[in-house]
């Protein structure tokens, strides 16, 4: 009896490391700071877009500075479309809603200090399915503004990784205007 709780926990043991092995072997890792190609950037939300602000904070974090003049930074992030909307997906026999499509809509383009393109006009639609029941609407909105929430994070890291894309991008131009000087 003894032998057999030593063996189970040896058992256990060892399918913990080989999932930790597996697991390692993947080439997972958290996802960490962002690495951008710039170190200042100037971006045209309105100054209280939860967008704007969730955007604002993750730079930041990832080292970039964001300034309020257009010419002192590196980089310029212009806003060209952020709607969102809902669309009626399914309904009930009685002709009631039973499902909604959240949709969030969003279009950016990024300049260099001198006007140049990094990112030409670039879409990010982002949507989530909710069902819906009239007789819980208060908690149906309650989870409608997370999703919307969830999108809005979702957007950002979008956004995050196009940035940090772009830093190929930059470097290509770079060594072009460095080649022809």
């Amino acid at each position: 009896m003894h032998s057999f709780r030593h063996s189970k926990r040896a058992l256990q043991w060892l399918a913990m490391l080989a999932a930790c092995l597996t697991l390692a072997a993947c080439g997972f890792h958290l996802r960490g700071a962002a690495d951008l190609p710039f170190k200042t950037i100037y971006m045209d939300f309105a100054p209280n877009s939860p967008v704007g602000v969730e955007l604002k904070r993750n730079l930041a974090a990832s080292g970039a500075q964001v300034v309020d003049d257009r010419d002192g930074a590196e980089a310029n992030l212009k806003v060209l479309n952020d709607t969102r909307g809902n669309q009626v997906l399914t309904l009930n026999t009685n002709g009631r809603v039973r499902e909604y499509a959240l949709f969030q809509y969003f279009t950016f383009s990024v300049s260099d200090a001198k006007g140049a393109v990094i990112i030409p006009p670039t879409a990010i639609t982002l949507r989530r399915v909710i069902t819906y029941d009239e007789n819980q609407a208060l908690a149906k909105q309650s989870e409608e503004a997370l999703l919307y929430r969830d999108m809005q994070s979702d957007l950002v890291q979008q956004i995050l990784r196009r940035l940090s894309a772009s830093k190929s991008a930059l470097a290509t131009e770079k060594s072009a205007t460095d080649g022809n000087d």
